[in-house]
């Protein structure tokens, strides 16, 4: 029974199919079928109930499971003992995150982490779920927005600001709003939040002004949104560093700039601060650093 047959029977679990897991591991579902059998044989039992649409495991295959799980998470923290000793980022960082930030954000900051650590490599979920890192086999997450509850550790890399966008061509037609009062009279673009009617929860300091309105756009992509506003369709509310190249260019205009909603906080999260190896380390700090770089000053 070695190491490697081990991950793949856990990765096989885990992934619910022999195609997800030969995807996460690299390699052919039919080589993985054939070591999963070979295992199966060398151990004298059943270990995965199979059908053509889903793996179950046998009650052997649970137990066999769970001990796999701690085997490898010792595995792992003598890894990261060794990683620690060493101080020098290695090995293969396993991240998720939203696919819009992903887009928006951390593309960049793994291909800078690349850069600057040439003995790592990494492997990226951009998913619109919330995996469980933990029993999914992630070193972390990059989340946006207020964290639930859990036995998680993390880590604030930094805050989306937000910000009322529209094109000079749309305020040059319709005039631009004075007040916030005045923006269901115009064509307004919304991110898309599961309501007919749209909802800004606007404030100027101690000065509150929640806005209803019935958006001339709703999409469930930010960018979508910001390209419908450089377009002239009407007023985004947009996060300040999605704005802030088109701003530049005299494509978008930062209208009713003294309002704006809260701002929404961006983590990093991971399994225990006790154990963070200098992978997971090195790749927060220069998230970190880039939250920073990407924030936009205040107009």
């Amino acid at each position: 029974m070695d190491l490697p047959t081990l991950r793949a029977f856990v990765k096989v679990v885990q992934a619910g199919s022999f195609t997800r897991a030969a995807d996460a591991l690299g390699t052919e579902k039919a080589h993985l079928s054939r070591v999963i059998a070979r295992f199966e044989k060398s151990q004298g039992v059943r270990l995965l109930e199979r059908t053509t649409r889903s793996l179950s495991l046998t009650e052997v295959g649970r137990e066999l499971f769970e001990r796999a799980v701690g085997i490898l998470a010792a595995v792992d923290d003598a890894e990261r003992a060794v990683q620690q000793a060493q101080g020098e980022p290695r090995g293969v960082l396993k991240l998720t995150c939203g696919a819009e930030f992903g887009m928006l954000a951390v593309s960049g900051w793994i291909s800078e982490y690349l850069q600057q650590y040439p003995q790592v490599r990494v492997e990226a979920d951009y998913t619109g779920r919330v995996l469980d890192i933990v029993h999914e086999g992630f070193d972390l997450a990059i989340r946006v927005g207020p964290l639930a509850d859990s036995t998680l550790a993390a880590r604030k890399l930094g805050e989306l600001q937000y910000g009322l966008y529209a094109s000079a061509g749309y305020l040059g037609r319709h005039g631009s709003p004075a007040h916030p009062r005045e923006l269901p009279q115009h064509a307004c673009l919304a991110f898309s939040g599961g309501r007919h009617q749209a909802h800004w929860a606007l404030a100027d300091g101690d000065d509150a002004c929640p806005v209803d309105f019935e958006p001339r756009l709703r999409a469930n992509n930010v960018f979508a949104v910001r390209d419908a506003a450089i377009a002239g369709l009407g007023i985004a509310l947009l996060p300040r560093m999605v704005a802030a190249s088109p701003v530049r260019e005299g494509a978008l205009v930062h209208v009713l700039t003294a309002w704006a909603p809260a701002s929404v906080p961006v983590h990093a999260v991971f399994a225990s601060a006790r154990y963070l190896t200098p992978k997971v380390r090195a790749f927060i700090a220069l998230a970190a650093a880039g939250m920073r770089s990407m924030s936009p000053p205040d107009p």
